[in-house]
């Protein structure tokens, strides 16, 4: 089914160059089979593999995970524990694969909070994928849009008052230069799990114009047919970006 899917988006036009992922349902998969929470997040982690996977034999260009928010902080120590022993597990397992087929990753957030061990885990994991040409993945760890936001508002005030810019010349170009994202594409396609309809403080600067997937799949259940009908999905819609269509 996954080579047909395939053949399908590869004779259906336009592929999205940047895809988002907001994966939600690890707890509720957990749940529903009566286990606990951080087992439903280590289950996570095969969802992970399978959408990289797809992304690379759909040549997408950069695949962008929502790992862990600023808001999951405030979640019981035991889980953020659980959490954070998971990212490492990832950085350690999968990081030669990952190389071995060409994916580079890019971890963007605010790591000030993250564990010495963690850290560590994450900069081996970027060191050694670094110069993957195939796809950039990017690992949203300690991430909030909001956050980013407020922190791009002082980096360019800094400036300011550092005499390097003028309030005159902050434009569209100039913010998005001071995000996490500077020099990315803004996402074509966000795809999120478990049937919620909203975007939970992810990219908000980054979202403005991109199509949205919604599946009531959780997670953990998410396979690389999921991914490929979320792009043959995309390959339906009209994109105007505010323009009308002639005619």
């Amino acid at each position: 089914m996954s080579e047909e899917l395939l053949r399908r988006i590869r004779l259906g036009g336009e592929r999205p160059k940047h895809v988002a992922v907001i994966m939600d349902g690890n707890g509720r998969w957990a749940a529903a089979r009566g286990l606990p929470r951080h087992l439903g997040h280590r289950e996570g982690m095969k969802a992970v593999r399978e959408a990289v996977e797809a992304a690379v034999e759909a040549e997408i260009e950069v695949l962008t995970l929502y790992a862990f928010s600023t808001e999951n902080w405030k979640r019981p120590v035991t889980e953020v524990t659980a959490l954070m022993g998971l990212l490492q597990l990832y950085a350690r397992k999968e990081r030669a694969e990952l190389r071995r087929k060409g994916v580079e990753v890019h971890v963007l957030g605010d790591l000030a909070r993250v564990d010495g061990v963690t850290r560590a885990a994450i900069d081996g994991i970027v060191e050694e994928t670094r110069g993957g040409t195939a796809l950039r993945l990017n690992l949203m760890i300690s991430y909030g849009g909001r956050e980013e936001l407020v922190r791009a508002a002082r980096l360019l005030a800094e400036r300011v008052r550092a005499g390097q810019l003028t309030p005159d010349a902050i434009d569209e170009s100039t913010l998005s230069g001071a995000l996490f994202t500077q020099g990315l594409p803004n996402p074509d396609l966000l795809i999120r799990t478990s049937g919620e309809y909203r975007i939970s403080n992810f990219m908000l600067w980054q979202l403005a114009y991109t199509e949205m997937h919604i599946t009531d799949v959780l997670w953990p259940d998410f396979g690389r047919e999921h991914f490929f009908e979320a792009l043959l999905d995309y390959q339906t819609r009209d994109r105007r970006f505010g323009r009308v269509t002639a005619g």
